[in-house]
């Protein structure tokens, strides 16, 4: 399976010492008091507070803040802001499709800085459903394991319910159906496997290659978006050459 970008992988691994970890927090929460406010805070009937709070989990979120996004949702802790979801769609440098998607409380305020973003990093901001058709959702687990390890994790993986499984440095990319998730999961768990990560992504059906400048420039644009408070995730089908990517990773 084509597409899920070595970027995100970048992002994971910045991340355990990123300065930005507060506002990664604040992202996490946001999107529990928005699932709990829309399905309600018990995670075995709210598969969306579920998967979001097993994100905090994984992301090390102190369980007092998850507690407390979860109360602000259910009204338990007040009403807070009222967030909307927003999809914005466009082009980076170099004609690669870039999906972002985001919560606010502030649509205009929203809309202008992504825009700005797009316009003075020569990108491009479409219309709505330009460049949509390109991702399908997936659940996406990453698993840490060797290359002796691989092998049988992902045979447990793909007799589980798994689509495709991807090898890439030290983890295992597990590719799922949303609904298959958690199943798939269960049973890398069970083996003992070290879980990175869980989450239903945007995963792209198509690749777009960008190679020298543009490459440099879609990846820092894609950075710039994913720095934006009101942003939750940024979704890109560029495969950048791996010299940028080292590049970016260190």
């Amino acid at each position: 399976m084509s597409g899920h970008s070595k970027w995100s992988q970048i992002k994971r691994a910045k991340g355990v010492t990123d300065a930005r970890r507060g506002q990664l927090f604040t992202k996490l929460a946001r999107e529990i008091t928005l699932a709990a406010r829309q399905g309600g805070g018990d995670q075995t009937a709210n598969f969306r507070l579920r998967m979001a709070v097993q994100k905090s989990r994984d992301n090390n979120m102190p369980l007092d803040n998850i507690d407390r996004a979860i109360k602000r949702g259910t009204g338990e802790a007040g009403s807070g802001v009222d967030l909307a979801e927003v999809t914005y769609e466009g082009y980076a440098p170099g004609g690669a499709a870039i999906l972002v998607q985001a919560m606010t409380d502030n649509k205009n305020r929203a809309l202008a800085e992504v825009r700005k973003v797009f316009n003075h990093n020569s990108g491009t901001l479409g219309e709505v459903g330009c460049v949509g058709w390109i991702f399908d959702p997936k659940g996406v687990i990453s698993v840490q394991a060797t290359e002796g390890e691989s092998d049988d994790l992902a045979l447990s993986a793909i007799d589980a319910g798994a689509e495709d499984v991807k090898m890439d440095g030290d983890s295992l990319e597990v590719f799922t159906s949303p609904e298959k998730m958690e199943e798939v999961r269960g049973v890398l768990e069970e083996q003992k496997a070290t879980v990175l990560s869980s989450d239903v992504h945007l995963v792209p059906n198509t690749t777009m290659p960008l190679e020298g400048k543009s490459a440099t420039l879609a990846l820092r644009l894609l950075d710039l978006l994913d720095e934006l408070d009101d942003v939750q995730k940024v979704y890109s089908n560029a495969d950048f050459p791996d010299e940028v990517l080292a590049e970016a990773a260190g």
